[in-house]
């Protein structure tokens, strides 16, 4: 399993963070469904507005089949309007995974 790491700062003044994250789940998550080798993904958020978002693939190639189909670019470009400055990317290779048992609102 591969971890694609996307790490953004959203502007509070221009967005509230709670209104990316519901425009990401809207607008994103169905989409990431119909990828190929895509398996899951987190959010992790700060109250000053650092974003890492954590989708998980079956493979290198899944994972990059996104990035060269121009499909993550057009993604991050929904919400070029709420961030400070571009955002920057980067894969790992999963080595240990415990998720855990949480209820998201």
């Amino acid at each position: 399993m591969v971890a694609r790491v996307t790490f953004a700062e959203i502007d509070p003044v221009r967005t509230r963070i709670d209104e990316a994250i519901s425009q990401y789940k809207q607008s994103v998550i169905p989409e990431l469904h119909e990828q190929d080798g895509y398996e899951g993904c987190y959010i992790l958020t700060t109250p000053e507005g650092k974003v890492a978002v954590i989708t998980f693939w079956e493979s290198d190639d899944t994972a990059d089949a996104g990035v060269k189909s121009g499909y993550y670019a057009a993604q991050v470009k929904k919400f070029l309007t709420f961030y400070r400055a571009a955002p920057g990317r980067e894969t790992y290779e999963v080595s240990l995974a415990e998720a855990p048992a949480i209820t998201i609102g």
